[in-house]
């Protein structure tokens, strides 16, 4: 089986080899821990947010970016690609472990979940299993790690400190914007699993969301999320015919919460993200086609006015 530290941690050693050039910052620590700033000190850019997102799914997955609409305002777009989704997306790309540790404190995602079982279950349904003496981390974090962090991370996965890597963006930063909308295909892979759906019976996956601008730390969260859920567009194969039990469900205008930007949603909520309805989270847009069939389906829509609203444009 395909192993994602193996993949990502590839990947990181080209994201070292070509930092001056991909705007990032290496720092090795004195337990031999590896860290690569994408955004907290540096001003990172789309090459350090290609990186950042495939290292994210574990090497699983294709990023490209390309100009498109939001309405009738120019945007970048993300695309992202993979033939791998239950593996690229739940079991390295979700971010599953929130890493607490001495103050510090980051979403983390990537490979090295896949080592430390965050959380168990997610490996259960999927059937997947990696073995690796050295691993990558994606933290999602306003400030770097320190050598303790790095020993608990360590710790959980497994293997030495000095095998542990990890790449740091803020969620304001513009790596932190990409890799946020670059979780578009995630989003819907996640929504179905939430559902009870097999998602290993997902053949390949494809998908693009807007590239949401860098508006502070106070309304990141909302706009980066609102990328996928009013303008995430998805297209699945797979082969499993019992998909029409879930099409209704999968699109985020299912959701009650549906038809306001997220920090309209979050301040309504009074700032308590469990009062938020979980299955927002998902994409605008879902085309399936089902192969054993060849029937396609189609539910959801984008949103171009909320999506503008929350970018600042509307």
């Amino acid at each position: 089986m395909v192993s994602v530290n193996e993949l990502g941690l590839d990947l990181f050693e080209e994201l070292v080899e070509f930092a001056d050039l991909l705007n990032v910052s290496y720092h090795e620590l004195d337990n031999g821990a590896r860290i690569v700033d994408c955004g907290v000190n540096v001003a990172g850019g789309y090459g350090a947010g290609d990186y950042f997102t495939r290292i994210c799914m574990g090497g699983l997955g294709d990023v490209a970016f390309r100009q498109g609409m939001v309405g009738n305002f120019p945007m970048t777009f993300v695309d992202i690609s993979t033939d791998f989704p239950a593996i690229s997306c739940l079991g390295s790309q979700k971010a599953g472990w929130s890493v607490k540790h001495d103050g510090f404190f980051a979403m983390g995602s990537g490979p090295a979940r896949a080592l430390s079982l965050q959380p168990k279950h997610t490996y259960e349904v999927i059937d997947y299993k990696d073995e690796s003496d050295a691993t990558v981390i994606c933290l999602e974090a306003d400030k770097l790690p320190s050598e303790s962090v790095m020993a608990m991370i360590a710790e959980k996965c497994g293997v030495d400190v000095a095998n542990v890597c990890a790449l740091v963006a803020p969620t304001s930063s513009l790596v932190g914007s990409i890799q946020v909308a670059g979780r578009c295909v995630e989003t819907a892979v996640y929504k179905l699993n939430e559902l009870g759906f097999d998602t290993r019976k997902i053949i390949a996956a494809s998908g693009s969301a807007p590239v949401p601008p860098v508006r502070g730390a106070k309304l990141a969260m909302g706009v980066t999320n609102d990328a996928t859920i009013y303008h995430g567009q998805i297209y699945l194969t797979m082969k499993a015919p019992e998909i029409v039990d879930y099409l209704e469900k999968i699109p985020s205008c299912a959701s009650n919460g549906y038809g306001q930007p997220f920090n309209d949603i979050f301040k309504a909520a009074g700032y308590d993200f469990f009062k938020i309805d979980k299955s927002l989270f998902s994409p605008a847009e879902v085309v399936i086609n089902e192969v054993s069939s060849g029937k396609v389906y189609h539910v959801g829509k984008v949103d171009a006015d909320v999506t503008l609203k929350s970018f600042g444009l509307a």
